[in-house]
């Protein structure tokens, strides 16, 4: 039996009867299969267009902007962590500030929750402060 695409299974040419030696015959391994179930399988295609499934995908739910929302704040405390430890150290932790400033620059995605809204805003707030500390030092020295 050979598959043609989504029009379902056709007959081939080595869908006919195998003869053996002994005068006994068996059908081919796909001619067993009743027509009914070839025509029932060829009834399946598609169950949505690719538009319908690039546009299910699109749409971003409350929950998954929060999620986005969450983890930006946590990866600008991560930075802001780093940068503290490198003062500490005595480094000048360009590499950190770098990192800060590129997370800041990327979209804060809006929650419905206005205290998770004031959280965010006064974590870049943190953020932006820190980056304009910096650039005081380099212009200082």
């Amino acid at each position: 039996m050979k598959v043609t695409g989504p029009s379902g299974p056709s007959a081939s040419p080595a869908s006919r009867s195998v003869r053996t030696s002994g005068g006994f015959s068996l059908p081919a391994a796909g001619a067993a299969a009743p027509a009914g179930a070839a025509a029932s399988a060829a009834g399946v295609s598609g169950v949505a267009g690719v538009s319908a499934l690039m546009a299910l995908q699109g749409v971003e739910d409350a929950t998954e902007r929060r999620r986005r929302a969450i983890r930006r704040g946590g990866g600008l405390l991560d930075r802001l962590d780093e940068l503290k430890l490198a003062l500490l150290a005595g480094e000048a932790g360009e590499a950190v500030l770098e990192r800060l400033g590129r997370s800041l620059g990327e979209a804060r995605p809006v929650d419905a929750d206005p205290g998770l809204n004031s959280l965010l805003a006064q974590i870049d707030l943190r953020a932006a402060v820190e980056l304009a500390k910096a650039d005081l030092r380099r212009s200082a020295a």
